[in-house]
């Protein structure tokens, strides 16, 4: 629960944005051939080009062109094409919920936050939160306000040298927006989606669907909800039912009523990679979240993938009886024309511990049959005593 509370936070609290929008009333200069004005905004920019010079080297990057010009597309349609260039995503493979923005122009999305969008008109709140920081300048305010109460120089000597994860964290905790700050960049958020013709409910429906999945997961973990607790980490912000709460009647007043969702482009985009992002989520052990998001994906019907991801996260979680639910789910998926060779693999594993050991052979060498160039196929061979 901490950790997903925690991403939620930075999700807004890191976002040190970048770009103006195309708003024709709210003119700003954008990241292309805009100069920082005074020695506080240079010290900010160039922390932040080295920042991105070493951004651009993590393992951590999802480098796959058509993803990039997906997600970069969804921003150019939110805030117009004469000012999403100026913006540089890059696409983070963590499995936390998080998304911000630099005031050099590096916009940064994490994979947690894509497996999380149930549509176009989601992604597209989330960049427009982060566009409209930067309209504001709210970056620069807030590193101001920590000038004057403390030595935020020293705090920036820090970043270049930081892990890279380190150095989301150091982001996060010192250029904390207000509540003020929170409620205008998700106001302005409303705005893009209303201009682009996307559905502005959407904003609320994400918030909506973070406090199902924290009630999962506390449910899961036999604990309290934080979703309404506060703390200090939420003291400056908005808590996510008041954010869900003003999102929706702001986006009632606007209509939704015929805007669009792009729920299809979003899941033909997303095809290649959520196999990819929900093992990753499997991989937290984090049973309640991932659970919710498996049911999320499924809200169309379970596939082979699924149905295959299902079994992984009973068989990884091993408590009482989850070993035969595993095995259930993994021989839904091998019925489905789009099981993953993994299916057979994931079955046969779960069969033996069952004590079923020929049948788990069995499974394990059809495995093996489906997917002769396997990476473990030395260590599967021995299980399955290929001959």
């Amino acid at each position: 629960m901490q950790k997903l509370a925690l991403s939620f936070l930075t999700a807004t609290s890191l976002a040190v944005a970048g770009v103006a929008n195309a708003h024709p009333s709210r003119p700003l200069p954008s990241a292309i051939g805009y100069e920082p004005k005074d020695e506080d905004e240079r010290g900010l920019w160039l922390q932040m080009d080295e920042f991105e010079r070493n951004l651009k080297q993590s393992k951590l990057l999802i480098r796959d062109p058509e993803l990039n010009q997906y997600v970069h597309s969804v921003l150019c349609n939110t805030v117009g094409s004469d000012r999403c260039n100026a913006a540089r995503i890059y696409i983070i493979r963590t499995p936390y919920f998080n998304a911000s923005m630099a005031p050099n122009g590096v916009m940064m999305v994490w994979s947690g936050l894509l497996l999380r969008m149930r549509n176009e008109a989601e992604l597209a709140s989330v960049l427009g939160h982060e566009f409209g920081h930067f309209e504001k300048q709210h970056s620069l305010q807030s590193f101001r306000d920590i000038r004057a109460k403390s030595d935020a120089a020293a705090w920036l000597s820090l970043v270049p040298g930081a892990g890279m994860f380190a150095s989301f964290s150091l982001l996060g905790s010192a250029l904390r927006f207000n509540r003020e700050m929170e409620r205008e960049a998700d106001l302005i958020s409303l705005d893009y989606l209303a201009e682009s013709g996307y559905d502005p409910m959407a904003a609320s429906n994400i918030w909506e669907q973070l406090r199902a999945e924290m009630d999962a997961q506390a449910k899961a973990r036999k604990q309290r909800s934080m979703k309404d607790v506060g703390n200090s980490l939420w003291s400056t912000h908005p808590s996510t039912k008041e954010r869900m709460e003003y999102l929706r009647e702001a986006a009632e007043e606007m209509g939704s009523e015929g805007k669009r969702k792009g729920e299809a482009e979003f899941r033909a985009a997303m095809q290649k990679w959520w196999p990819k992002l929900v093992d990753d989520q499997i991989k937290l052990n984090d049973f309640g979240s991932t659970e919710f998001l498996l049911g999320q994906l499924a809200s169309d019907g379970w596939t082979g993938r699924l149905l295959f991801a299902r079994g992984e996260l009973y068989r990884a979680r091993a408590k009482k009886d989850d070993m035969t639910k595993a095995v259930g789910f993994y021989r839904q998926a091998a019925a489905k024309s789009d099981a993953p060779a993994e299916t057979w693999r994931g079955l046969g594993v779960a069969l033996m511990r069952l004590g079923k050991q020929a049948d788990g052979r069995a499974a394990l060498r059809k495995y093996l049959q489906k997917k002769p160039d396997a990476s473990d196929r030395a260590m599967i061979g021995l299980m399955a005593r290929e001959k």
